[in-house]
């Protein structure tokens, strides 16, 4: 049985970064997660906007009483607009995250990658003490 034996630490920088890289990677995931289901509910959201506006659009055309449905569907406009808006803020930050998780997991391999080069872990032999 091989056991690991610590030839050198890393940096307390090194360990500070490797441990704010643990922390980060986790919630960056799960934020970015978080950011596409409300970007899912928020494409639903536009499209029922869009449904019922174009719904009180026809009930309007319909109607025998004359019945002022524009005001309604003007404000079902505006909430849709704000949708999209916020759904465009969400997909920018999202995107970030995207890049903000991508670019955690490039370190974390390079820094992985810088400690099993210097040596600082290297096998020893179970006949040695």
């Amino acid at each position: 049985m091989a056991a690991l034996a610590v030839v050198e630490t890393p940096s307390g920088k090194d360990a500070i970064a490797e441990g704010l890289l643990g922390l980060l990677k986790p919630a960056v995931q799960q934020l970015d997660l978080h950011v596409h289901s409300v970007r899912e509910s928020q494409v639903e959201l536009r499209e029922h906007i869009d449904n019922l506006a174009t719904e009180l659009c026809r009930i309007n055309e319909h109607q025998k009483v004359v019945l002022d449905l524009d005001p309604y569907v003007k404000k079902l406009l505006n909430a849709r607009r704000r949708v999209v808006l916020v759904n465009n803020i969400l997909q920018n930050a999202q995107e970030r995250l995207r890049r903000l998780n991508h670019n955690v997991a490039k370190e974390t391999v390079r820094r992985k990658t810088m400690l099993e080069t210097s040596g600082a872990f290297t096998p020893q032999s179970p006949s040695k003490p």
